[in-house]
């Protein structure tokens, strides 16, 4: 049956090649992704799934299920498709979305034999307000026995680790005055966020080595002769686990209020972005998708252990309460990293909608193996509970 599921995916991939190269030439910010959640839950639909869309009230997030109507396990394939400011598709997520209809599909042709459900989640925003946070505290993936994505990048690499997130806002409110003839009457908040930053920067020496503190000035006073009266700073918190990522952030957090007390101004603090819990991976499923692409030609010497350096993931949030992966597909012969015009180009190129017919193969094979494999997924199971 794996060769009925590589088939339908070949008849198939000119579809996927034309779903990918319109989202891609149609870049939508986060929550905007009208044309994104159409053209993939049309495309599910034409397959007999079931979609529903604005999952959890999110408008561009939907669920798509295809139901076998027998007993068997419940499988997800997470779907992105949100672009960058400025940059469109540089994150690849063009191929991400497409990667998962496709593979949810060419899974879906051999369920009437093993039975089980095939989910397909569209998740909006991953770049800011990553969906896949909201439906995770919202229990939408709680019933599935695995959830999977696969993320275009210069290299194969199994899945790994990524960094929890926190991101936080500090605003300051001080009082205006003139700078020159009265600033006494006057109270900084522009000083009072260059006060945070160096507390921050002072607090760097003493933090693990993985922790990750950066931050900009969206606001810092409208003329150099006026004492700015309000101020703002946002930061990203970041470190190898929630549990490091809350305590480091905490001290963020005092760096500002010390910068309050200092001033005289007033400090109001919140999260501008949701919080990304740390990608946990499941490492039997890994091993059962890494085993997948290399029977579809990949040569094992060729796919390469995580280097623990993708940032923050929202699909961190699924991990916590779901089996998970999320490995890495080539999509180029040079070393391209994410966020830059050339990626995008690569998630364009024709290498890249090879990349994502190779992506949806092994994820839709390595689903049958759980619908088909007790003690695999009795494997993966233990493992999670662990």
């Amino acid at each position: 049956m794996k060769e009925t599921i590589i088939s339908t995916i070949d008849e198939l991939q000119q579809t996927f090649y034309d779903i990918s190269q319109y989202i891609g030439n149609n870049p939508e910010l986060g929550h905007e992704e009208v044309k994104a959640c159409t053209a993939l839950t049309n495309e599910l639909a034409k397959h007999n799934f079931e979609v529903e869309i604005g999952t959890c009230d999110l408008a561009t997030a939907f669920t798509a299920v295809y139901d076998s109507h027998k007993p068997g396990p419940s499988i997800g394939f997470m779907a992105e498709y949100d672009a960058l400011p400025g940059l469109g598709h540089a994150c690849g997520h063009n191929l991400i979305g497409t990667m998962a209809i496709a593979a949810a599909i060419g899974l879906s042709k051999v369920l009437s034999e093993t039975g089980g459900k095939v989910y397909v989640y569209g998740t909006p925003a991953e770049e800011t307000t990553g969906g896949k946070v909201t439906m995770a505290e919202a229990g939408v993936f709680n019933h599935l026995d695995a959830a999977m994505m696969v993320h275009p990048y210069y290299c194969h690499q199994k899945s790994g680790r990524s960094l929890a997130m926190d991101a936080i806002q500090f605003e300051f409110f001080g009082k205006s005055a003139h700078a020159a003839a009265a600033p006494h009457e006057g109270i900084n908040a522009l000083d009072a966020v260059i006060q945070t930053f160096n507390g921050i920067n002072a607090l760097r020496q003493h933090v693990k080595p993985d922790v990750r503190i950066h931050g900009v000035i969206p606001e810092g006073g409208k003329a150099a002769n006026i004492v700015p009266d309000y101020a703002t700073a946002q930061f990203y918190v970041r470190a190898s686990n929630r549990k490091y990522v809350n305590a480091v952030t905490e001290r963020v957090k005092a760096c500002a209020q010390g910068a309050a007390l200092s001033t005289g101004a007033r400090l109001e603090i919140s999260n501008y972005e949701f919080s990304y819990d740390d990608m946990v991976t499941n490492e039997v499923l890994s091993t059962a998708y890494t085993q997948n692409l290399q029977l579809l030609g990949v040569p094992a010497e060729e796919i390469f252990e995580d280097q623990g350096d993708h940032g923050s993931l929202d699909m961190g949030n699924v991990s916590q309460v779901v089996p998970s992966i999320h490995p890495y597909i080539k999509i180029c012969n040079e070393y391209f990293v994410c966020h830059t015009h050339e990626f995008r180009e690569a998630a364009l190129s024709p290498q890249g909608q090879e990349a994502l017919i190779l992506g949806a193969k092994t994820m839709a094979l390595t689903g049958y193996d759980l619908l088909t494999k007790e003690e695999l997924l009795q494997k993966v199971k233990d493992e999670f509970s662990k």
